[in-house]
């Protein structure tokens, strides 16, 4: 009778090499949709869709924080697509995203579906790169 003790392991570390690979294409795969749907919203608001024109005069900050907003979006999409610097894309666009779900909230009194499910994706993108933002903030206060 065969146990399983008794069946040969794999050399160390080579076991976990498929799964690592699985989670860098995921983490990818998360950031290209990600940067896709937060490339659409700062365009939508840099073309003037006339629901976001609407959605800015709810706010009441004025239009220019639209353009600084929808500025933010794409610069933070096209980030997310940078391996230098995704990282850094996540933390910028967690910082809107938090920013427009506080809005939705306490301004808008609506449901901030939207921003809190690109939040929530942008938080996992900017944990699993946690250590790129660590040897980032390294180098800026050497």
């Amino acid at each position: 009778m065969t146990t399983l003790a008794h069946l040969p392991r794999p050399a160390a570390g080579r076991s976990t090499l498929p799964a690592r690979r699985a989670s860098r294409i995921a983490l990818w795969v998360l950031q290209g949709a990600l940067a896709m749907a937060l490339f659409a919203a700062g365009a939508s608001k840099l073309t003037g869709a006339e629901s976001m024109v609407q959605l800015f005069d709810a706010i009441g900050v004025g239009q220019w924080f639209r353009y600084v907003t929808g500025s933010l979006e794409i610069a933070g999409a096209i980030m997310l697509l940078v391996p230098a610097v995704a990282a850094l894309g996540a933390v910028l666009l967690a910082g809107v995203m938090t920013g427009a779900v506080i809005s939705h909230f306490a301004v808008l009194h609506s449901s901030p579906a939207a921003p809190l499910t690109l939040l929530a994706g942008l938080a996992v993108v900017a944990y699993a790169r946690r250590a790129e933002i660590l040897a980032q903030l390294a180098r800026l206060f050497r």
